[in-house]
């Protein structure tokens, strides 16, 4: 007799179901894995014939086999361990085979039969749900799987408590979805000291999902800037969250708990290499522009990253995700991300303070910012140059506005678009917007036209800089509450774009 259980094959953040045949044939005794198996997968054998032995349950002396199907697939990962040890235990007649197969498990085993949360719970869950099947999982992973409201999620603790499931000794009970709290402190924009145009920069990006380079002296409020940026982006829906929620999950990055509504705010270091950053390694796992989606990914000390690292972002920059190829393996993560840089002006950082630069001023800053390349430049929507900050203003008390009161307009801009775009699936926000319907829905009028013109001619703007402009002036009316993009909204949307313009 032939039985079966299911689990599934990870390909990034999708899930491909994987069939799970046992047979036990007459012959000498042996227990292998067929069907393309990774050495942990292979490994799965002894793991499971400890944890039967803590059961007091005897292996028969007949030949098994277990076959994964398809076979041309590659598996690997410890997620194999459950099911196979199903496939094995229906074969034996402990569980029915019957009802296994209307589940699709996934978890490793221990020596002693407990059951170890693993990766991917979610992706699992869905591809469960594509089946009309449950999933079995651990039970440190259930509060997440059971998001996926279309399927139910069984939280195993051991072997033992699934037998006893199956047997109806002890029924599991369907999981409950899980949330963790956010543990992050993020600081508030009120505590910034001056740099407003600079604070309406970030509001505008956050409104529209723009990219912004920040250019200013050490000490200017960059990083600070930045890392107050999440304070002002409204909570996830729970489909931006369920989204982003996988691709940490497959990168091993929850905690077990259930998912997180807050947007993620990602920060390498400029030493970051090509894998970190753009996905890869083993497993081609997902890197920070994918751990950053729907989020902010901050990249501090731009031009010190290097160059292949940088010129890798300009494609997922356009189309919001990114493929990783590796020799056996070939995933694709979303990456729809606000990408904020900062740099110095020049190595040193004095550029603009006659008194501190270093005598190669101002070719080092010309050197030092020529190496963002033109193509990745023109992908930045607004571009800061942030003056030093006086010591007068570092003993005002605070002053502006709160974090709390900027998203409030923030999240009114975003309500607009949302509505705007409800009907189109691969649009939120305005930075997706593109071709016609960025005609249609961010026409200046012709004042605004003939001003566009004219800053055309004088800095040659290429035709993504100019189609970026119209979307940020799109955003900016939109912080107005204006239906019409008029030339006040296009004349700031300019002053963002050109302002670094004799720098670079």
């Amino acid at each position: 007799m032939i039985t079966k259980a299911y689990t599934v094959a990870f390909e990034g953040v999708d899930a491909r179901i994987v069939e799970v045949q046992c047979a036990v044939t007459a012959g000498l005794p042996a227990f292998s894995i067929v069907g393309l198996p990774g050495k942990s997968v292979s490994e799965a054998i002894e793991r499971i014939r400890s944890a039967l032995t803590a059961m007091a349950v005897a292996l028969p002396s007949k030949r098994i086999t277990v076959n994964l199907t398809p076979a041309d697939l590659p598996k690997s990962g410890s997620h194999y361990d459950l099911p196979i040890a199903l496939a094995v235990l229906a074969a034996l007649e402990i569980v029915p085979a019957a009802e296994i197969e209307a589940f699709v498990a996934i978890g490793e085993l221990a020596l002693d039969g407990a059951i170890i949360p693993v990766n991917g719970a979610i992706s699992a869950a869905l591809a469960a749900s594509s089946e009309d099947k449950d999933l079995l999982c651990p039970a440190g992973c259930a509060p997440e799987a059971a998001w996926v409201s279309s399927t139910q999620a069984l939280g195993v603790t051991s072997l033992t408590s699934l037998v006893q499931h199956f047997t109806g000794n002890a029924v599991l009970p369907p999981a409950k979805p899980g949330e963790v709290a956010s543990t992050e402190h993020v600081g508030d924009m009120i505590d910034v000291k001056g740099q407003e145009r600079a604070k309406r920069a970030l509001e505008i990006a956050a409104s529209g999902r723009h990219h912004v380079l920040m250019v200013g002296p050490p000490g200017a409020g960059k990083s600070m800037l930045a890392a107050r940026l999440t304070g002002i982006l409204p909570e996830m829906t729970p489909l931006e969250a369920l989204e982003t929620s996988m691709v940490h999950s497959v990168a091993g990055l929850l905690s077990g708990q259930g998912i997180r509504r807050d947007r993620p705010f990602r920060a390498p270091h400029h030493t970051a290499s090509m894998p970190a950053i753009a996905g890869g390694g083993r497993g081609a796992s997902p890197g920070e522009i994918s751990l950053a989606h729907n989020g902010v990914l901050f990249m501090d000390e731009f031009p010190e990253y290097n160059r292949n690292v940088l010129e890798t972002l300009r494609q997922p920059l356009e189309t919001g995700e990114i493929a990783v190829t590796r020799a056996n393996a070939k995933v694709t993560y979303p990456c729809r991300i606000m990408l904020v840089a900062a740099a110095n002006p020049c190595r040193c950082g004095h550029l603009a303070d006659a008194n501190r630069a270093c005598s190669r001023a101002p070719v080092c800053g010309e050197d030092y910012l020529g190496k963002i390349s033109g193509p990745l430049m023109d992908r930045f929507d607004l571009r800061i140059e942030l003056p030093p900050v006086a010591y007068s203003d570092l003993d005002l008390p605070a002053s502006g506005e709160t974090s709390f009161e900027i998203a409030k307009r923030v999240r009114a801009a975003r309500e607009i678009q949302e509505a705007r775009y409800e009907n189109l699936t691969a649009i939120n926000q305005n930075a997706d917007i593109e071709g016609n319907l960025l005609e249609d829905v961010a026409t200046p009028d012709s004042e605004s036209r003939a001003f566009l013109e004219q800053i055309s001619d004088r800095f040659g703007l290429s035709a993504r800089g100019y189609h970026r402009i119209l979307r940020v002036a799109r955003t900016i009316a939109d912080l107005d509450q204006s239906e019409m993009v008029r030339k006040p909204h296009v004349a700031e949307a300019v002053s963002y774009r050109t302002s670094l313009s004799q720098q670079l």
